[in-house]
């Protein structure tokens, strides 16, 4: 195996997680990780060692997957609600669980543009020099996608938490109280 080789394997966890969290999808998370690792060795010769190579993997994952998402909306592609659900789970937290779903859904309700700075950022740990050069846009604009999608990311949260509290105390009600409470009901003749 040679250097670069080993190089490259050393940023696979790093790619995987990142392209699992912009998939949603463990198969298609792998698709893309192999995908972008074949276009990095068949491009070996444009990298510059001494220059940052997981911003340059990062970069290619990254227009890989903006190619692979404008040509599945180029071909229709459909996606079966199945291959949407929830990835994230822990089984011994029911309240962890639930948190974790809700995070899930709310990183999937934010623009593009929001959700990868924040999995760069947040999951990858990343400056926003490096995403900023991933993204090829300024640093700026890094600091503000980052800013505006942490607030909606609280924003949509905090909704899921009162909704849950609402569901909690509908529950806690007798039933006869939710009936009343619920507004006339109509009876069958």
């Amino acid at each position: 195996m040679n250097d670069f080789a080993r190089l490259l394997e050393v940023e696979i966890p790093r790619l995987r997680r990142y392209a699992r969290a912009l998939t949603r999808d463990v198969s298609r998370a792998d698709d893309l990780v192999q995908s972008c690792l074949t276009r990095a060795v068949a491009k070996q010769h444009l990298w510059q060692p001494g220059t940052d190579l997981r911003a340059w993997l990062f970069t290619i994952l990254h227009n890989q997957h903006v190619n692979d998402v404008r040509r599945s909306v180029r071909e229709g592609i459909n996606v079966a609600v199945e291959e949407m659900a929830p990835v994230l789970t822990v089984q011994s937290n029911a309240v962890a669980v639930l948190q974790l779903r809700d995070l899930e859904a709310a990183m999937a309700r934010l623009p593009q543009e929001q959700r990868q700075v924040i999995l760069l950022v947040g999951l990858e740990g990343m400056r926003y020099e490096e995403v900023a050069e991933i993204l090829g846009v300024p640093v700026g604009t890094v600091r503000s996608r980052l800013s505006r999608g942490r607030d909606q990311l609280r924003r949509l949260m905090d909704m899921g938490d009162e909704m849950r509290s609402t569901a909690e105390d509908h529950d806690d009600k007798p039933a006869a109280q939710r009936r009343r409470t619920a507004g006339p009901q109509r009876r069958a003749a």
